[in-house]
């Protein structure tokens, strides 16, 4: 299974990017993701289930112990694995 996750990481300072924000990139961008996307209102990133389920317990984790006082995401399946002989549902 395939999956979507979008996430944002609060509070904002449009200023300068937050320690929360900069850990919750590094995260999503070390976590050998597909189609990852940062920016200053929101994120996502796509990838086989487990990696972005992992992803996102480091996110959690990290983003809320390096000052997040909030996190907001939503996580989609949008397909099946490459591979998995089930095709892509997209």
């Amino acid at each position: 299974m395939r999956l979507r996750v979008e996430f944002t990481t609060e509070p904002f300072d449009l200023d300068e990017a937050p320690a929360h924000a900069v850990v919750a990139r590094d995260v999503v961008t070390g976590a050998e993701l597909d189609a990852v996307d940062v920016g200053p209102f929101g994120n996502t990133a796509e990838g086989d289930a487990e990696r972005v389920l992992d992803a996102v317990n480091a996110l959690l984790r990290e983003s809320l112990q390096a000052g997040a006082t909030r996190v907001s995401l939503q996580v989609n399946v949008i397909g099946e694995a490459a591979g998995s002989g089930e095709g892509d549902a997209t």
